[in-house]
């Protein structure tokens, strides 16, 4: 009974959102699969072929529910090219083993492989393509014919546009007009495909008016005609290999990005890039097996899908069962389209693929280079060599990047000099390293900071050779280390890259963890801390000079093992600190000192907020339950301000310690978190502290956690949140 309910809520779910946004990516996908297949210089129904297989095969057996797939505007550049070289069935042959090809790398589990190409690169890849459509298209759409290079196109453009005749020009352009201004019309309308808006409406428009010239889409025969069974070549076998390997790599990695930018538009179950990767090979099998163009996960098709209302993958199913629908008895009806009308839409898509976010973003990221470079060699040499081309740049840039090293030397101050050198320290700096040190004068004190993720020999022996040196002319030589990798650490094995420098360098661990000898360990620490940390806390404390403005008085134990900064994720001039033992506010007879730290918190510093935070094990907890005697009366008189959280605690009675003993909390443990609930409750009533918010808080020693504590309960600070 409950399967048949489910079933009955699933239909339904299909029937109210997935149907209704498949009518509407099926009337995108039409007009989008005549004019692709026609730039790819297939022919026209192998389009509409692959839209069917990609909505059926690939909707019903990849990874991502919401993706529509079907032909790609990012492969016409590649299918024309081994068309135009092998012929059309041997390049159904071609999209048949880059589909078994793709169905091997889904079942390696390697699909992920893919996206480490740049994100860059693959997006100047589609811009190449684009403007490689538009070049050629623009020949159409002027009534002429297009060429093979780029270069061709560009030259004879001129001449093409100054020869311009016929009505096809006044179409094509009409096309245009309808997509660019589509984004403008009212939402109600906006709702009817903006392409099959332009295309129905410019054929219309060609059959009423008396447009006897233009030249219309030819078909040889009916879809079932156009199902055609590929061959293998005669030879050439390394080029139809590298044609395999090259349309299975651009549509896998087309696909997956497509299906990652499909993943952030819902917030439904996410893509399963392995099995999406066997649908799309599937679907790449069934297509070039049939006659169909290769198949990729489309983004236009999939956004217009998420768009929609979509809910699961039944919409891109149904989709491809739509344009089945109408190819088989409407399919005549493709013959009416003017081809200057489909050379218009082309145009739009081509233009669209050069996205101007995408080129934003590569010039704020410093990969502008990276992109230009690949457009330009994707357009005027060919597609595969402007990938390998911009790969290439990509990774030497990011090398480039790695090994890259601030390197200055500069006066501080009277005769001493500072020596900064940041990144990562290789042989490859020597010659920039070598420099600045020479610029250091004889014998003056300079202090060397070394702020770096990672330093191997060559560079750690020119430093330490610079150092006998200087010191020999009389100056002396501080080196400070301040990053994640100290200087000796190039002689002690072999080079590694540090990450993390969030140990002794930033004063958390303790210092029996890290220091070994008998001098003061206060010493010690300070001097790390000149070395390591003073450097990098420098900027930030030239805004806390003439004033602090903290943002919470945060009132806790005096007990060494509480750090507030640690707790909180804090820095200088975040906390206004007051330490006590047992962080007690009396209420009864007040404390002078208390009351002036929370008056000047409040009223001089306008805090926000005041923390009250106790621990576990509290030894002034366990002095007022009476486990140990501390014998002495200045303890025993300030202890006394904790006897109204004792009573309230009444043998765990209080909810907090009711609260605490249900989470396995000890006694000593409930009575603190009862005295955190107490404090809290006598700062909430305070004449100073009641315009600000007041927060208990209590930290679990063993587990280095953080409770929040209220007057009736405790609970995980992320609930509290």
């Amino acid at each position: 009974m409950q399967q048949t309910f489910q079933l009955a809520d699933r239909a339904r779910s299909v029937l109210r959102y997935d149907l209704p946004a498949s009518l509407v990516v099926f009337l995108v996908a039409l007009p989008l699969s005549l004019g692709i297949a026609v730039a790819s210089g297939a022919p026209v129904l192998a389009g509409i072929i692959a839209a069917i297989v990609g909505g059926i095969v690939a909707g019903a057996l990849g990874g991502s529910p919401l993706q529509v797939s079907g032909p790609a505007a990012g492969l016409t550049v590649i299918v024309a090219g081994l068309v135009a070289q092998f012929g059309w069935a041997v390049t159904c042959a071609i999209t048949v083993c880059a589909g078994i090809l793709q169905v091997l790398f889904g079942l390696s589990r390697v699909a992920r492989a893919a996206l480490a190409i740049s994100p860059v690169v693959v997006h100047a890849m589609l811009a190449g393509i684009g403007i490689t459509i538009v070049l050629q298209q623009a020949h159409v759409l002027l009534g002429g014919s297009s060429n093979s290079a780029a270069w061709d196109n560009v030259k004879e453009l001129p001449a093409q546009l100054i020869g311009a005749h016929g009505h096809g020009v006044v179409l094509g352009a009409l096309v245009i007009a309808i997509l660019v201004g589509w984004r403008w019309m009212p939402a109600a309308v906006k709702k009817v495909p903006g392409p099959l808006v332009a295309i129905a409406g410019v054929t219309a428009l060609s059959l009423l008016a008396p447009f006897s010239d233009v030249s219309r889409i030819q078909l040889n025969g009916s879809l079932l005609d156009a199902l055609a069974l590929p061959s293998l070549p005669d030879g050439n076998w390394g080029a139809f290999a590298t044609g395999v390997l090259t349309v299975a790599l651009i549509a896998s990695v087309e696909s997956l990005l497509s299906a990652v930018s499909v993943d952030r538009m819902h917030t439904g179950p996410r893509t399963d890039f392995d099995r999406e990767m066997i649908g799309q090979g599937a679907a790449n099998m069934v297509s070039g097996a049939i006659g169909g163009l290769p198949v990729t996960g489309v983004i236009v098709r999939s956004s217009t899908n998420v768009a929609a209302g979509a809910r699961t993958r039944a919409s891109a199913i149904m989709h491809g069962v739509w344009v089945l629908v109408f190819a088989v008895p409407f399919v005549g009806l493709v013959q009416l389209i003017p081809t200057a009308a489909l050379a218009g839409l082309l145009i739009v898509i081509g233009c669209q693929l050069v996205n101007r976010a995408h080129i934003e973003t590569a010039h704020r990221t410093g990969d502008l280079a990276v992109y230009v470079v690949t457009v330009v060699a994707v357009v005027f040499l060919n597609l595969l060599e402007g990938v390998l081309i911009g790969l290439a740049l990509a990774v030497a840039l990011t090398v480039w990047r790695v090994v890259r090293t601030k390197i200055a030397a500069e006066p501080s101050g009277g005769d001493s000099w500072r020596v900064v050198i940041e990144g990562s320290c290789t042989f490859l700096s020597l010659p920039k390293l070598t420099s600045a040190l020479a610029e250091v004068p004889p014998g003056v004190p300079v202090t060397v900071e070394l702020s770096v993720d990672f330093l191997d020999h060559a560079a750690h022996q020119t430093i330490e050779e610079w150092q006998r040196q200087h010191l020999a002319t009389g100056g002396t030589v501080d080196i400070h280390d301040v990053g994640a990798v100290e200087m000796h650490s190039a002689v002690a094995g072999p080079p590694v890259r540090g990450f993390t420098p969030f140990d002794k360098r930033s004063g958390v661990v303790p210092w029996s963890s890290w220091q070994r000898d008998d001098s003061p360990s206060v010493l010690h620490g300070l001097a790390a801390y000149q070395r390591r940390t003073a450097a990098v806390l420098r900027p930030h404390m030239q805004d806390l000079v003439d004033a602090q403005r903290p943002e919470t008085l945060f009132l806790t134990c005096a007990d060494s093992r509480v750090i507030p900064n640690v707790i909180t994720s804090s820095g200088p001039g975040d906390l206004f600190t007051v330490r006590n033992v047992g962080n007690m506010v009396p209420a009864g007879q007040r404390d002078a000192s208390i009351e002036a730290a929370i008056a000047f918190a409040v009223d001089k510093l306008a805090v926000s907020s005041i923390v009250v935070c106790g621990h576990s094990s509290c030894g002034a907890m366990t002095a007022l339950l009476g486990k140990t005697n501390l014998g002495d009366e200045h303890l025993n008189s300030w202890l006394a301000h904790g006897n109204p959280s004792l009573e309230a605690f009444d043998d765990g009675r209080h909810p907090v310690a009711r609260s605490a003993a249900e989470a396995g909390f000890g006694s000593v443990d409930q009575l603190s978190m009862v005295n955190i609930a107490m404090q809290v409750q006598t700062l909430q009533s305070h004449p100073l502290a009641r315009r600000v918010n007041v927060i208990g808080l209590f930290y679990d020693i063993p587990s280095a956690g953080v409770l929040r504590v209220t007057p009736t309960q405790i609970e995980a600070l992320a609930d509290a949140a």
